[in-house]
């Protein structure tokens, strides 16, 4: 959100040049904000000079980088010494500027994103040093969020890698060990569990896109169970139920296949019996809601609120990234759900919008 500028001087001239509708003025400032978060020597760094020199009314706005190169917007009656004085804002880390305290005819300020310095802005004209410092305020905090975006996207990518990384070389060794065994007496199921392989791999390991379906998801799934069942024979048994509606909805990449495979892993095969495996999903007015459910031998309710804080055992993330990414790309109110005791099974419930701005499969 962009602030209201704190200048009155600034505050009345922009009235003036807009209307009494101040919201314009507002409006405007959010363009400038938008035009800028490519970065300073991004493709809206122009756009982001032009609207702000139109703001205020200045005869030219310039826009650097560490380098001190400067884009213009306008023509400097003195290019020089504006770079000389965007080299000085750089170096001092301060504003530097030629005129008098209130009003100055030519002056630098630095910018900043996440407290470090990233450039300067550079404004001629007469146009009050308060509106300077509102603009280079503005620019700032839009620099900020966009190295804030960027460091959240890099962290989500950083964990799809982690959940990706997390395919058990076991399951792969006895996946294709299982398909081995049936080339010579079935090779036609042979065929179809190196097929059901084939959709397993490309899907944990797609890099294109961040968003799949929930059918899409599951299709994954369908895939892996297929091989789990070739390796644990009679002892996994499982029930899948989806409701048709909610099979179009977008969901992150892996946020319900690890789901999956930490019920059989942890839930099967470490009871010499086997067990099952329920899968469900249904819609619930304007959310989906999904369970995965086991009868194994379950967990600490407290370790499992350790699980999904990070605090678990090596090779229990997938569950903390599951939660975190979706709680990330839908809001604090979305997320997993653990329910479990020792010796009653798990339940892991997890809830997500069936429609969300923004997240498109691709």
């Amino acid at each position: 959100m962009v602030a209201a500028p704190g200048s009155g001087r600034w505050w009345r001239g922009a009235r003036a040049r807009f209307g009494p509708d101040a919201m314009a003025t507002v409006a405007e400032g959010r363009r400038v904000a938008a035009a800028v978060r490519s970065g300073l020597d991004g493709p809206g760094a122009i756009a982001a000079a032009r609207r702000l020199r139109r703001l205020l009314g200045a005869d030219a706005v310039g826009l650097a980088g560490l380098d001190g190169a400067l884009l213009w917007s306008g023509d400097p009656a003195d290019p020089e010494a504006a770079t000389e004085l965007v080299g000085r804002a750089l170096r001092t880390d301060s504003r530097a500027g030629r005129g008098g305290r209130l009003v100055a005819p030519l002056v630098a300020l630095p910018l900043h994103a996440r407290d470090e310095l990233v450039g300067a802005l550079v404004v001629e004209g007469e146009v009050a040093t308060s509106a300077v410092r509102e603009a280079a305020a503005l620019l700032s905090e839009a620099l900020d969020r966009a190295r804030l975006e960027a460091s959240s996207e890099v962290a989500e990518q950083a964990e799809l890698r982690a959940l990706r990384a997390e395919i058990s070389p076991h399951f792969v060794y006895n996946s294709l060990t299982a398909i081995a065994s049936f080339v010579g007496s079935d090779p036609e199921r042979a065929r179809d569990l190196m097929l059901d392989f084939a959709a397993y791999a490309r899907h944990s390991l797609a890099r294109h896109g961040d968003y799949t379906t929930v059918a899409g998801e599951f299709q994954a799934i369908e895939a892996y169970l297929a091989l789990a069942r070739a390796v644990l024979g009679d002892r996994l048994r499982v029930q899948v139920r989806i409701a048709p509606e909610i099979l179009p909805v977008a969901v992150p990449y892996l946020a319900l296949q690890p789901l999956v495979e930490n019920a059989v892993r942890h839930g099967v095969e470490l009871t010499s019996a086997g067990g099952l495996v329920q899968v469900a999903g249904q819609a619930e007015g304007s959310e989906c809601v999904i369970t995965v459910e086991d009868d194994g031998p379950g967990m600490d309710p407290e370790y499992a609120a350790d699980v999904l804080a990070g605090r678990g055992k090596p090779g229990s993330m997938g569950l903390m990234n599951v939660d975190r990414r979706l709680r990330t790309v839908f809001g604090p109110g979305y997320g997993v759900v653990i329910e479990t005791a020792d010796g009653a099974g798990t339940r892991v419930v997890v809830r997500l919008p069936r429609f969300q701005p923004g997240v498109v499969a691709q």
